[in-house]
């Protein structure tokens, strides 16, 4: 057991993403099962479509983006909740001029992230 503070842990920028962060708040070496993480995505950013081979489970902090996913397009914002499948398609984009924030936690498995042309 630990306990530590989001602000201890180190934001990197998403390569394939525009203008957003990731913070790794517990990691695969620290958790048995699932990985936490807190994405920021700042106005003007978000994430290409693409596919990962792991589900997802997202939680919005802040602000709101539009989320694509599996062809169906909703704006979320602070409190909503998503579940995105293995293998889906899925991208962000942020609506309005506050970053997007949302912890996405996955299972402790190889992740592959495969970027789908537009």
């Amino acid at each position: 057991m630990y306990i530590k503070h989001s602000d201890d842990v180190p934001a990197q920028l998403v390569g394939v993403g525009q203008a957003t962060t990731i913070q790794v708040l517990i990691s695969s070496e620290e958790g048995p099962h699932f990985a936490m993480r807190k994405f920021v995505m700042q106005p003007g950013g978000g994430m290409p479509r693409h596919t990962n081979t792991v589900e997802h489970e997202q939680y919005a902090l802040r602000g709101r983006a539009r989320v694509w996913i599996d062809g169906t397009e909703t704006v979320v914002s602070a409190g909503d909740v998503l579940f995105i499948p293995a293998g889906v398609p899925h991208s962000y984009h942020t609506v309005g001029d506050e970053p997007y924030e949302f912890i996405c936690v996955i299972p402790n498995l190889t992740d592959t992230v495969e970027i789908l042309e537009d």
